[in-house]
């Protein structure tokens, strides 16, 4: 089977497996990489591998910051949340799941072959767990601390 294209059936599979786990975030991905990958479209692949990693985190940071800007949390709830515990634990905790995403895109960014284990992880957890697909620069970062990367 010489013409037999493994990278585009894990992408498919993909797809599925997106469908299955009702991730639309892990089905959109794939399909859109397979329109890449099918069309001429593909002499971008090495812009995506190069940018795509750093536009994501910055349009993820929109989504987050969103709240802020529209007024749905105003000014007072952000300067209150340095007097309650629970608030604070909650900064101390997103400042280390923050460092840990960091170091999850350094060791993506340096072992790529790392990357399908990670989504392959993600979907099963968010299909077999009811989880939420947030998990691939998490993951990364705790397998960082797992196998001593930095």
């Amino acid at each position: 089977m010489p013409n037999l294209d493994l990278n585009l059936i894990v992408l498919l599979v993909l797809v599925a497996c997106g469908i299955f786990s009702h991730n639309s975030a892990v089905t959109i991905a794939a399909a859109v990489l397979i329109v890449f990958k099918i069309t001429p479209l593909s002499e971008f692949f090495p812009l995506l591998q190069q940018h795509g990693l750093n536009i994501g985190i910055v349009i993820l940071t929109i989504g987050v910051l969103t709240p802020i800007a529209s007024g749905k949390i105003p000014g007072e709830a952000i300067l209150k949340s340095f007097l309650s515990w629970k608030s604070l634990l909650a900064i101390a905790i997103g400042v280390f799941v923050a460092w840990l995403g960091g170091r999850g895109v350094k060791l993506m960014t340096h072992q790529p072959n790392i990357v399908a284990g990670l989504l392959i992880g993600t979907v099963a957890g968010v299909a077999l767990l009811r989880g939420v697909p947030v998990g691939p620069l998490i993951a990364a970062g705790v397998l960082s601390l797992f196998i001593g990367h930095s």
